[in-house]
């Protein structure tokens, strides 16, 4: 493909959707944002559906009907199997020659470094692991939750905070201010008001994610209990993080490891400060940073990459969304 080849970007999460339309030489012709991304709960053709109206609004506001190529990185791509089902879901539309899928946290790893080269560790309503290398090299997780061996994220630490909190007010634990801090952040005074109203959703049961910067409060407060949860945290960041360098061939050389997500972004004290320190222990070579970057400037860097842009073509379009 010349550098006149267009790409659409898509970055489609559990929360909105952002779509870009950025020529070959890195210009954003159009830009468009939507809501959530969730096929397992609707169904892949009634998810695309609900794209395909932020597609069309980004289409619009480009002055173009279809581009030369598709990267679109998507939440609950979690296996090669469902990339391979969103690819041919979304190739169905004709939105372009070619479509590339991955999953969302590779658009965070492309968003946070200046060529595919690194790891990135995203911590948000759950976490997730992806490593890659310019030769086309990956390194990733399943990341569907326990059974797939994940511990943490937003809400994790939530249930996790709730369980300690419950046993230490019956006397199955030891003691912990959770007890206190959870149920009073919904302005109850114990733990049994509060497992009873998200039993009986007199709190909405989506409501839970709340008590993640209780969490981070309390542990910041000195609570024994909340600072442990909030080190296992790091040690599964960690962990991740060094399987995948270690997979890539990665871990003698210097490498960045991205940390995203609401959870890492947050740059909570005690979090970000084990992580570094365990990093340093573990992978001593590794390049921990937080990426502020819209992850949608990974999804357009992804496809430049593929459709062969030169370097300032990527520059063009980082300036574009710094601003």
């Amino acid at each position: 493909m010349g550098l006149s080849a267009s790409v659409l970007a898509v970055d489609a999460g559990n929360s909105k959707t952002d779509v870009a339309v950025v020529a070959g030489d890195g210009e954003v012709l159009g830009t468009a944002r939507g809501g959530a991304f969730r096929p397992p709960a609707v169904g892949v053709e009634r998810a695309v559906d609900a794209l395909a109206d932020t597609v069309a609004r980004a289409f619009a506001a480009a002055g173009v009907t279809s581009v030369d190529h598709v990267s679109a990185c998507l939440a609950n791509a979690d296996l090669p199997v469902e990339e391979e089902q969103l690819a041919a879901a979304l190739h169905a539309r004709a939105w372009g020659r070619s479509v590339e899928v991955r999953n969302d946290t590779f658009a965070v790893l492309r968003a946070g470094v200046d060529e595919p080269l690194g790891v990135a560790v995203v911590c948000g309503a759950g976490v997730n692991c992806v490593g890659m290398r310019p030769d086309g090299r990956t390194a990733r997780f399943p990341a569907i939750g326990r059974i797939s061996g994940d511990w943490g994220g937003g809400w994790g630490l939530a249930e996790e905070a709730l369980w300690h909190a419950a046993r230490a007010e019956d006397g199955r634990g030891g003691a912990t201010e959770l007890a206190r801090t959870l149920p009073a952040h919904f302005g109850l005074d114990s733990m049994y008001a509060l497992i009873e109203a998200l039993h009986l959703r007199r709190v909405e049961p989506g409501r839970r994610h709340e008590l993640t910067p209780v969490l981070f409060a309390t542990a910041a407060d000195g609570d024994p209990v909340a600072r442990s949860i909030v080190d296992r945290q790091a040690d599964e960041v960690v962990a991740m993080a060094v399987v995948a360098l270690t997979r890539l061939g990665l871990l003698a050389e210097p490498a960045p490891v991205l940390l995203g997500g609401s959870v890492l972004a947050a740059r909570h004290p005690r979090l970000d400060g084990r992580i570094r320190e365990l990093l340093a222990a573990r992978a001593p070579k590794a390049v921990p940073r937080v990426v502020t970057a819209r992850p949608v400037l990974g999804a357009v860097l992804l496809g430049l990459d593929l459709v062969g842009a030169p370097p300032a073509a990527g520059e063009r379009a980082r300036a574009h969304f710094a601003t």
